[in-house]
């Protein structure tokens, strides 16, 4: 903890703002939205697909607005992008807690998707404008207080759930109301680094999409998303294959475990990397060691029986938690290099513009990668080969590095190919 506050106080008031508003978005953010789906389908009684259509339209709204959030905030400043990002959230998760009628629903939704989707991207490029040469120490101790919400919002929520979910709503939307007044009232105006407010809004979309070295990176950077979303996906359908009736406590303490690597040991973690590698060498091996990190569900067991003994539970768990564990430090090694690199690639121009569409990319492959690997998942299952889900997943790691040292070698992402080498030569 003493490094963390360190580090934090480090830095100036905006960078250090930036920080708790990180840690409070993903609180108000996680402690409703895990328990919606369930709002929707049993307290409301909507069909599923209406639930999914209401879900849907959040995701989508999100990942297909990023580029225009971070348009907005590169030609109208950060600060009143981000307000009218919390303001918006604000108003559409106390709708989700007061309607029930589908298309107030999706409205609402909608709202919440596309706050996220002005917010993000600005909150990134005045994280990155702030932090100045220290980017890569500032994301680092970003994604601590990023994790630590994400692991905090759903206790809370749940807290508060045994009482009602109109509550949980309540309180979600007063925290970002909250966190507009304090904005309002503490958080400088700046205007982003490298506005072009002469041009039009067309003109900066053909310059990010002209950035062929950040087009490519993003691609390749695809693959890394797809695995760290596995933790939502392949992991909680291995632990409920694996322990049937108490998938959900497994799937808990997974979360609890991923969020724990990356609030102890991000700091430490970033520390390493930056004395020993360059910044693409960090995330070629962290992309690496994400891929690697479904190899031990190779040696799962299969079904828990209520006949098996501790030491069959523990063979059990056991690669769950090997798994999520260094799936959690390849991610922990990965971002912080990530987020300086999109900077870099941006020339310092239209940094959130960049970070928006760069947000847009990784949000489809999420998609497709899940796709992808949930047709996997049936067809291993069908063929009675569930190794075959762990071993796309650990190609995809070694495509996606590979990928991403080729584009390093090449000279595209502004480095030499001396800066993508073997560790034990560095």
């Amino acid at each position: 903890m003493k490094p963390l506050v360190a580090q934090f106080r480090s830095f100036n008031g905006c960078v250090r703002l930036l920080m708790v508003q990180q840690f409070t978005i993903n609180i108000a953010f996680y402690m409703l939205m895990p328990y919606l789906a369930a709002h929707l389908a049993d307290g409301l009684g909507m069909a599923a697909w209406a639930v999914g259509l209401v879900l849907g339209v959040r995701n989508f709204a999100q990942q297909g607005m990023f580029l225009v959030g971070g348009t907005l905030a590169d030609r109208l400043g950060y600060k009143c992008v981000i307000m009218a990002g919390c303001v918006l959230r604000t108003v559409g998760f106390a709708l989700l807690g007061v309607v029930d009628s589908l298309p107030a629903l999706v409205v609402a939704s909608a709202a919440t998707g596309f706050a996220g989707a002005l917010f993000n991207p600005a909150v990134r490029a005045y994280v990155a404008q702030e932090a100045g040469e220290r980017r890569v120490e500032a994301f680092a101790a970003f994604n601590v207080f990023y994790q630590a919400g994400m692991f905090a919002g759903p206790l809370v929520g749940l807290a508060l759930l045994t009482a009602d979910f109109r509550l949980v709503c309540g309180v979600a939307a007063v925290l970002f109301l909250a966190l507009t007044v304090v904005q309002l009232r503490m958080l400088p105006a700046r205007a982003a680094a490298g506005a072009t407010e002469s041009r039009g809004v067309l003109a900066d979309w053909r310059a990010v999409v002209a950035n062929r070295p950040f087009l490519l990176f993003s691609g390749a950077m695809t693959g890394a998303y797809v695995l760290s979303f596995q933790v939502y996906l392949a992991l909680p359908l291995q632990a409920h294959r694996v322990f049937p009736g108490r998938g959900d406590a497994v799937t808990t303490a997974l979360f609890a475990v991923s969020a724990a690597v990356a609030v102890a040991g991000q700091l430490k973690i970033t520390a390493w990397a930056r004395a020993r590698w360059s910044s693409t060498h960090a995330i070629v091996c962290g992309i690496a060691l994400m891929g690697a990190a479904f190899l031990p569900l190779l040696c799962a067991s299969t079904t828990v029986t209520a006949g098996d003994g501790p030491a069959g539970r523990l063979a059990a768990l056991a690669p769950l938690f090997a798994a999520v564990t260094l799936l959690g430090l390849g991610t922990a090694v990965v971002y912080p290099f990530e987020m300086d690199t999109v900077v870099s690639l941006a020339g310092g121009r239209l940094i959130a513009t960049h970070y928006g569409l760069y947000n847009t990319v990784s949000g489809l492959g999420i998609t497709l990668g899940n796709l992808v690997t949930g047709a996997v998942w049936d067809t291993a299952a069908r063929l009675g080969r569930p190794e075959l889900t762990w071993l796309v997943l650990a190609a995809t790691g070694a495509l996606c590095a590979g990928c991403v040292a080729l584009l390093a070698r090449s000279g595209r992402l502004g480095l030499s190919g001396d800066s993508v080498r073997c560790a034990s030569t560095s």
